[in-house]
């Protein structure tokens, strides 16, 4: 089994509706995203998947997201744009973009800075 890893950013501003404390404020983040992908076998020039293909498709998604107010996003305007609810949404709008036959998104991960993170997968 293979684990393909790509890793990109995005900049956007939020707030944490019903939270007590300072992230109940508008405030922003320089959001890490990365996303792993499994492959079982390689294709006949030895890639599991082209790294430029999973780059453009996560920027694809990303775009979507890089500064914006997230809560105005139709997604967030129930959901909170926590890192766990902004992993989730990233990981549907990849998920059928990037599985095929033997090709599996496996894992996103986001990071709000170099110490906290939400990994969202599922089996």
């Amino acid at each position: 089994m293979y684990e393909v890893w790509i890793r990109d950013n995005f900049s956007a501003a939020h707030h944490l509706r019903n939270y007590c404390g300072k992230c109940e404020s508008i405030h922003g983040h320089n959001w890490t995203v990365e996303v792993l992908i499994t492959c079982q076998e390689l294709d006949k020039i030895g890639l599991a998947i082209d790294f430029v293909e999973a780059k453009q498709m996560l920027s694809e998604v990303l775009t979507q997201l890089d500064h914006k107010d997230l809560n105005t996003l139709p997604f967030f305007r129930k959901k909170n744009p926590s890192s766990e609810n902004i992993a989730y949404l990233i990981y549907h709008k990849l998920k059928d973009k990037i599985n095929t036959s033997g090709i599996k998104l496996s894992k996103v991960v986001v990071k709000e800075n170099l110490n906290s993170g939400v990994g969202y997968w599922e089996d």
